[in-house]
């Protein structure tokens, strides 16, 4: 059992930045993947980010490369999710989940949590 708990989302004006952490328990986390995934009204979740275990490989969608980072601190049992130059369409509920995979492509997410919202203004 692994419980995630996100903070750090608020509203911010275009072309600011934010940080989300998320904070897992238990005693294995440096072997999950971490995914930041995000939800907009209407549509459908999209993975966002993905770290491995040691944090040697990273991925990003297309509508955040240049701007987002994901990056771990195992011995903090956190992930965090740096965003800077942020855009309205970035709005949306963000979620940190926890999975396991042998691969960036191959990864099968075991635990959600409950979500922050984040709103851009224009």
């Amino acid at each position: 059992q692994v419980q995630l708990v996100e903070s750090g989302g608020g509203l911010v004006q275009a072309g600011g930045s934010l940080r989300l952490s998320c904070a897992a328990s238990g005693r294995t986390f440096g072997s999950y993947f971490m995914g930041w995934h995000r939800q907009a009204p209407g549509k459908e979740r999209e993975l966002v980010a993905v770290i491995s275990p040691s944090g040697s490989r990273t991925y990003y969608v297309d509508s955040v490369k240049g701007r987002f980072t994901i990056s771990r601190d195992n011995a903090k049992n956190t992930v965090y999710l740096q965003m800077n130059s942020l855009k309205p369409e970035d709005t949306a509920v963000y979620y940190c989940a926890a999975g396991t995979g042998f691969s960036l492509a191959l990864i099968s997410y075991l635990y959600w949590g409950q979500g922050t919202q984040v709103t851009v203004s224009s």
